[in-house]
């Protein structure tokens, strides 16, 4: 096969060393390519580049951003999107049975690759954005805009860092005092307004080191897009929350949290147009904008599975035979 290796040589989890090595075996048995991304949306630019020249996957070596880039360059094409972790938390390619060590990671690619496990799958969109696992809009895209202006700790500090830029953003950096938004069903009437909105393409939210924090556990991939709203981030409401996602329950059932599943047409609109909202698409900050507007994208993009010797194998053409 004929692939493009896209590597962000600044995310956490990528040296000069695991490169050569994830290289060379992606060689082995393919024709690679490799390039090196060294600004903000020059990763989409290769994978379009890629999917013009009708190579058969890319290969997104990076953190959560890498791969939303390379997803949203091949999103409608007929170029498959391999994942690979080099960030400091990888959320999308632990979802799919990656294992978080990039040299392992590329065998279970090969082991898929070779077995043709590739299937399509559904994708967000946001403002014409597509994202993988997630979009946040309010406090927890206030959060990673405080990660982003330390982003040179991030490689050294990972979950410390987020943990403090939690804690601080909540203490004096987000308004708490009032609902900053407001969530809009285009397929209902339903509103609700809030202060923290996640629209979950597939779970977990994010990982705690090892342990997912699955706020809405029936969100995965092909089921839609599932919003959970805070409507309130009191400290019991957030502590709640915290140890119903690490046991893997809803959070839905708790008192300031409202959970719309099947939310594939939102319109999100901040509270006062003087007061545009801050948003994040799987993990990077986007900015703030005054309106937002989601959808769901079935069949966006051809993403390759992995195959990890002695674990399940997720793909759904695995599903599907072990359903038959």
């Amino acid at each position: 096969m004929r692939l493009l290796l896209v590597v962000n040589s600044f995310a956490s989890s990528v040296n000069a060393r695991n490169t050569v090595i994830v290289h060379r075996l992606l060689s082995r048995s393919h024709d690679v390519e490799i390039v090196e991304t060294n600004r903000r949306g020059h990763a989409i630019r290769f994978a379009q580049d890629a999917a013009r020249r009708e190579l058969d996957a890319v290969v997104a070596f990076g953190g959560d951003g890498t791969l939303n880039e390379v997803a949203t360059g091949l999103a409608g094409t007929e170029t498959a999107l391999a994942v690979l972790p080099g960030g400091s938390t990888n959320v999308f390619a632990r979802t799919i049975g990656m294992a978080n060590d990039p040299i392992v990671a590329t065998n279970s690619l090969l082991a898929g690759l070779h077995e043709g496990r590739i299937d399509p799958v559904g994708l967000g969109r946001v403002n014409g954005r597509y994202f993988c696992f997630h979009v946040g809009i309010g406090f927890d895209a206030a959060v990673v805009a405080s990660v982003e202006r330390h982003a040179s700790l991030k490689r050294w500090l990972g979950h410390p860092l987020f943990m403090w830029s939690s804690a601080s953003t909540w203490a004096r950096g987000y308004d708490r005092s009032q609902p900053q938004f407001t969530l809009h069903d285009g397929h209902s009437d339903r509103r609700v307004e809030g202060l923290f909105t996640v629209v979950l393409n597939t779970g977990p939210y994010t990982y705690l080191g090892n342990r997912p924090i699955d706020l809405a556990p029936d969100a995965r991939l092909q089921s839609g897009l599932t919003a959970v709203t805070f409507t309130s981030l009191q400290l019991p409401v957030l502590g709640s929350a915290l140890l119903r996602a690490l046991r893997g329950r809803p959070v839905s059932k708790i008192n300031g949290i409202d959970e719309w599943p099947s939310a594939n047409n939102l319109r999100i609109s901040a509270q006062q147009a003087t007061a545009p909202v801050p948003f994040q698409v799987d993990g990077d900050y986007l900015g703030e904008t005054a309106s937002l507007d989601i959808d769901y994208v079935d069949n966006a993009i051809r993403l390759v599975w992995p195959i990890n010797l002695g674990q399940p194998d997720l793909s759904p053409q695995a599903q599907y035979l072990e359903r038959r």
